[in-house]
């Protein structure tokens, strides 16, 4: 009659172990619920690594910019910050400030461009309330 039967549907594999789904929805992505569980728990965990590094990173580049602070040093060059450990591209605020780019690690303000760090100054006066004030209204 000229038309082509179409062979039985593609059989997909489990995203965790790769084993065949043979039996279920033709939509299934696991072969089971053990390989579910830790196939998400594998992505957390990659998620808690990746934001534990940054929390390390942002917390040597604290320290160091508050060494400098201290020593009274507020001029570095950027390669020997780089080898004492600031990591550059790991900040917690940016802003444009005149020609300037302004970067902040926390209460610690400074300038960056391609070769030095420059201004590296405590911001004075830093208060945040850790909760809100119910009392204001």
């Amino acid at each position: 009659m000229g038309y082509v039967k179409k062979m039985g549907r593609q059989i997909p594999k489990c995203l965790h172990c790769g084993e065949q789904i043979k039996y279920g929805r033709t939509d299934k992505r696991y072969c089971c619920d053990e390989c579910r569980n830790s196939h998400y728990n594998a992505q957390a965990k990659a998620g808690r690594s990746f934001r534990r590094r940054v929390l390390s990173q942002l917390s040597s580049n604290y320290d160091l910019l508050d060494r400098l602070v201290k020593a009274g040093i507020d001029s570095l060059d950027l390669m020997d910050a780089v080898t004492m450990g600031f990591v550059p591209g790991v900040v917690t605020s940016y802003r444009r400030a005149g020609k300037h780019d302004e970067y902040g690690c926390f209460d610690i303000k400074y300038y960056m461009t391609r070769t030095r760090l420059f201004a590296i100054s405590k911001i004075q006066n830093v208060s945040l309330p850790l909760q809100p004030d119910k009392q204001r209204q």
